[in-house]
């Protein structure tokens, strides 16, 4: 049986996630346009509304710039900004839990390292 302390995530922040990944995995480079709203609704069945506000909390902390009647594209030095805010936040929202979890299950951190490398 595997415990499961979360649920599903609302869809702002899944297309927050979405457009997350596709600029820290390259996906999207400084200065590469990002689908429309319209676009991006449809690739992930959501409401054009709740994407154009992740797209606007993106622009809130200057990842996303919008060229008026062009699009929206990766701002200059988005993926390292982000990141660096998505390191940080992991140390110290995620990785608490997850050492706790280990510590519980008796996993030692050299185990998994050991496991990597084979």
């Amino acid at each position: 049986m595997t415990l499961r302390t979360g649920h599903e995530k609302p869809v702002y922040v899944r297309l927050r996630e979405t457009i997350a990944n596709g600029i820290l995995s390259g996906r999207y480079n400084d200065g590469d346009p990002l689908p429309s709203v319209r676009a991006l609704a449809a690739d992930e069945q959501a409401n054009p509304l709740t994407v154009a506000k992740a797209y606007q909390g993106f622009q809130d902390e200057g990842l996303v710039i919008v060229k008026r009647g062009v699009g929206l594209f990766v701002a200059p030095g988005a993926r390292s900004r982000l990141k660096e805010s998505e390191r940080s936040r992991f140390l110290s929202e995620e990785w608490p839990a997850i050492r706790e979890r280990m510590d519980r299950l008796g996993i030692d951190p050299a185990q998994l390292l050991d496991r990597e490398r084979a």
